[in-house]
């Protein structure tokens, strides 16, 4: 039996939405959470921006947060969605898959395939992963891919991910996708260390791993309804806003002066 202490196993949910894309939680409400279940690193990646992900990080190192947040984007690119982490700025959507990857890298992120193989257009096909991997230069290669998605766990293209990952040779990870508050953490990427630094380099080690529960139809439901109203809630603020000049538009779920 080795005497050497084990290395510890963090924590991270990679694939958070806020209030300022299609989520209806707030920024402070997310961290809230993140600390309450014990996270040690999340990525607000909400659809097509970066501005909460960076009010996130500014707002954890204000309150001297034990989570360290990632500024990421879940990018809509023409072949699927990809999950960019480690960004300094916006990347344009409907781009080709393979320029969507190339861009994350140029700025010194991950490109991470997010819940792939569903046959819907916003998931990335095996055949598109395959198709970058065999390019020479490895500017357009995925970093890793979301193996575990709560909300596609239950499909049963989903269930496949783990070993196609294994096959092609890349990294995994979890993701809650959470929209809401409560469901971050609902899964998880593992890594060694606690750190959003180790959790890059065990991405680049292959040294990740992922647990997580498939959310209830119900629970998937309910979470459609909370949008709808929330998007009601969010036409009447923009147009009060610009049509009678009252108020701040609608609301992106952090104060502005936090956005950097």
């Amino acid at each position: 039996m080795s005497d050497e202490p084990a290395i510890r196993q963090g924590r991270a949910d990679l694939h958070i939405h806020t209030l300022a894309s299609d989520g209806v939680s707030s920024v402070a409400e997310i961290l809230d959470h993140a600390e309450r279940v014990a996270l040690d690193v999340i990525a607000i990646a909400d659809h097509e921006r970066i501005d909460a992900a960076l009010a996130a990080r500014s707002m954890a190192e204000a309150r001297g947060s034990r989570v360290a947040v990632i500024v990421g984007e879940e990018v809509t690119s023409r072949g699927g969605h990809v999950l960019g982490l480690f960004l300094t700025k916006r990347i344009k959507p409907w781009g080709s898959l393979r320029s969507t990857v190339a861009q994350i890298h140029e700025q010194g992120g991950l490109a991470i395939m997010a819940h792939p193989l569903v046959p819907y257009p916003l998931c990335v096909s095996g055949r598109s992963i395959r198709n970058l991997l065999s390019e020479q230069d490895p500017i357009f290669h995925p970093d890793a891919i979301e193996a575990f998605n709560p909300t596609t766990a239950k499909m049963p293209w989903a269930a496949r991910v783990p070993a196609f990952a294994e096959e092609v040779g890349l990294p995994v990870i979890g993701g809650s996708d959470a929209h809401r508050a409560e469901d971050v953490g609902q899964a998880l990427t593992t890594f060694p260390g606690r750190t959003m630094d180790d959790v890059r380099a065990a991405l680049e080690a292959k040294a990740t791993g992922w647990e997580g529960q498939p959310h209830t139809w119900r629970r998937q439901l309910d979470m459609f309804m909370r949008q709808q109203r929330k998007n009601a809630r969010a036409v009447g603020d923009t147009a009060r806003h610009r049509l009678l000049g009252v108020g701040m538009g609608r609301d992106l779920g952090y104060p502005r002066e936090s956005r950097s």
